[in-house]
């Protein structure tokens, strides 16, 4: 099962994130998190309150009870692996 196993805030919008896949990168998340207008995301909008995750059972939480499958963090690092194509359509991610 696919988690996160180290996260660190990097700028702006960005977190540093290692899978316990060994696989790492940084994910901006300013793209989904301005786009939903979902009222959850929106305490997410503002920075302060944005680094202030925590890591909790292999994802990124907030105190809004707010969080994201680890998959689709990797989803949106990995989408353009060739690679990593035939698990991201079991994951249902196409």
């Amino acid at each position: 099962m696919l988690s996160i196993s180290n996260a660190a805030y990097v700028d702006s919008f960005k977190i540093s994130l290692v899978f316990n896949n060994e696989k790492e990168g940084v994910l901006d998340f300013q793209p989904f998190l301005f786009a939903d207008h979902c009222p959850i995301f929106q305490p997410l909008r503002d920075r302060n309150y944005f680094k202030r995750f925590v890591l909790q059972s292999g994802t990124l939480s907030w105190e809004n009870e707010l969080d994201f499958a680890p998959e689709f963090l990797f989803f949106q690092l990995f989408k353009n692996n060739p690679e990593y194509q035939t698990q991201f359509k079991s994951w249902e991610y196409n």
